[in-house]
Parts: C-alpha cells; structure tokens; sequence
C-alpha cells in the first residue's frame, strides 16, 4: 500500500501552492476561519447575532451571513465588527519587495 503526504494530497486535490485553484482555496478556507472566528468571539462577550448587528448598523441576517461565509463581505464591515467585539486587527500585505503590517 502506497502512502501519501498530506502536501501531496492537498497538491492532488486542490492543485499546487500558487496556482490559482490553490490561491482560491486558501483564500476561501481563511475567510471560513475569519466567520468561526467572530461568531466564537461574539459568543464570549455574551452578544447576539442581532446585538452585533446593532452595534455595527446592520440586520441580523448580515451577521449571520457573515458568520457562515465571509468571503462576500467588505473590509469596512469587517473592521467593524471587530471594533464592536472590542478585538485588535492587524493588516498583512506582502508585495515581491516589501512587506507592509498594519495595526
């Protein structure tokens, strides 16, 4: 029986780092964690979906969205939330020559 590293799998099945079907799985994957992250977050300050929604101006149905799939949703409202569930944000970019963190 032949085995298999979890890179060559990943390489197999989503396609290899820096192609763009790889690009867009990690992409979607983080916005995944970005989602759990925040509906984890609003749970430990004791806040609703509708309470948060309150806070940054908008419906309990846009929280919840958010919360699930947060890959359609704008850097401002974002940041918003994290403003409203009092967190830290910190921007990463990374450019061939430079590297820029803000926050």
């Amino acid at each position: 029986m032949k085995t298999y590293t979890l890179n060559q799998v990943q390489d197999e099945l989503i396609g290899k780092i820096g192609t763009p079907e790889r690009e867009k799985f990690d992409q979607d994957l983080q916005m995944d964690l970005t989602g759990k992250a925040i509906k984890q977050t609003r749970k430990e300050r004791n806040l609703t979906q509708e309470e948060l929604g309150k806070l940054i101006g908008v419906q309990k149905a846009q929280i919840s969205h958010i919360e699930n799939n947060a890959s359609n949703v704008t850097m401002e409202t974002l940041l918003k939330v994290f403003g409203a569930l009092k967190t830290s944000v910190k921007l990463q970019v990374e450019l061939p020559n430079i590297s820029i963190i803000i926050g």
